[in-house]
């Protein structure tokens, strides 16, 4: 969808900010451009657009040459999300929203029921925030309607420019998750430019690791961190990128490992018994279709009256995560709760649980897949436990 081809930018006093520059980004993915201040990554990113013009080389987007495109019509196509917004101060919310809709000759009716849908998709109830003015927001709600402004007129490629570095890291997490939701959602074609290396992990498909005008690396998230090209990738990305790493490995079913259960309308004298037989101090508590209902230790069903069911001596699950979750949110998980163990569902169902040392077998795991280019459950793990 865009592509480089051999591209440089050099300033007339001689620096080069970019130079020989050649990659491609695919339809409906999500490319991180990071680096450190002034390695080119911005420079790239305003050339998509024609901010910038190039010295030499070409950019196509969807086949088509910029350099060839009227600059106003090109960017009038392209969605474009910066770091302080850039609202207009003097339009509303909703009008501000539907600028480039407005631009390219909707009918104003159009334009504004657009601008309201865009509004509600990315968390802002148009009755209540389209008539309010920039300066009456926080800086995370002018975040969100710099985005709904920038997909309002349905572009197929997006520019973004330290989108979220304006706002402090718990809202900078959120507006990150709910961006990667609507992303699911409307699959554009994004550039997304940051100098933080967790961020370019946690939102792209792919991360394009600057040096000084060249990419270094060109790889998964996964891949960068797991084996860096070159040792200015390997510092830049840090000598904690294995816990980076953490948050770009998901859960999967064969991380799992299967406790005892007990469903939620057993006597629970007989489940008492058969936990004790097991030499289980807890059991899993489930529905009649597997949904998962919480936990009960063995000595509580032991002490139970008789005629008791195992329903009521449940004990809520505090510590649990989606199939696909992260393997950070799953550790997250765990010290917030102080848990030994997470409990991993599929909607309601139950799956399995997920311990400290399976997760980090599931690490190790992803590690090597990535090393040997196989999928992570052919991969053969030996632990000191095997020898």
């Amino acid at each position: 969808m865009i592509r480089f081809e051999q591209v440089s930018k050099v300033y007339p006093d001689g620096t080069t900010a970019v130079d020989g520059l050649s990659f491609e980004v695919e339809r409906g993915e999500l490319v991180t451009l990071v680096g450190p201040s002034g390695c080119g990554k911005t420079t790239t990113m305003m050339m998509v657009n024609r901010l910038i013009e190039p010295t030499a080389g070409r950019i196509l987007v969807d086949g088509e040459d910029v350099s060839a495109v009227d600059p106003v019509r090109l960017r009038r196509r392209i969605g474009y999300v910066i770091q302080h917004v850039g609202l207009f101060p003097h339009r509303s919310v909703l009008d501000n929203t539907a600028t480039v809709p407005a631009l390219v000759g909707w009918k104003r009716a159009k334009a504004r029921a657009r601008a309201a849908e865009l509004l509600d998709l990315v968390g802002l109830d148009p009755a209540v925030y389209g008539s309010r003015y920039p300066a009456q927001l926080s800086g995370g709600q002018r975040q969100r309607v710099g985005v709904a402004r920038a997909l309002a007129a349905d572009p197929p490629v997006l520019l973004m420019d330290e989108p979220f570095g304006a706002v402090d890291p718990v809202v900078r997490e959120h507006l990150q998750n709910e961006f990667l939701a609507l992303q699911a959602t409307v699959r554009k074609t994004v550039l997304l430019v940051t100098h933080d290396i967790e961020e370019a992990v946690r939102m792209g498909d792919r991360i394009a690791v600057y040096g000084q005008g060249r990419i270094e690396q060109f790889d998964t998230p996964g891949a960068v961190l797991g084996a860096p090209a070159t040792d200015r990738v390997a510092r830049f990305v840090g000598a904690d990128r294995g816990l980076k790493r953490l948050a770009v490995t998901t859960v999967e079913p064969d991380d799992l490992e299967q406790p005892p259960l007990v469903r939620l309308d057993e006597p629970a004298a007989p489940a008492a018994v058969r936990l004790r037989s097991a030499g289980a101090r807890w059991a899993v508590v489930v529905g009649p279709g597997g949904e998962l209902h919480g936990w009960v230790a063995a000595d509580v069903l032991a002490r139970a009256g008789a005629g008791a069911t195992v329903g009521p001596l449940a004990r809520r699950m505090e510590a649990w995560v989606p199939l696909g979750a992260t393997l950070k949110r799953a550790f997250g998980e765990m010290l917030q709760h102080d848990a030994g163990w997470v409990a991993v569902v599929d909607g309601s169902r139950f799956l399995g649980v997920l311990t400290p040392a399976l997760l980090h077998e599931a690490l190790r795991r992803s590690v090597d897949a990535d090393e040997r280019g196989i999928p992570r459950d052919e991969v053969e793990f030996h632990s000191v436990s095997d020898a």
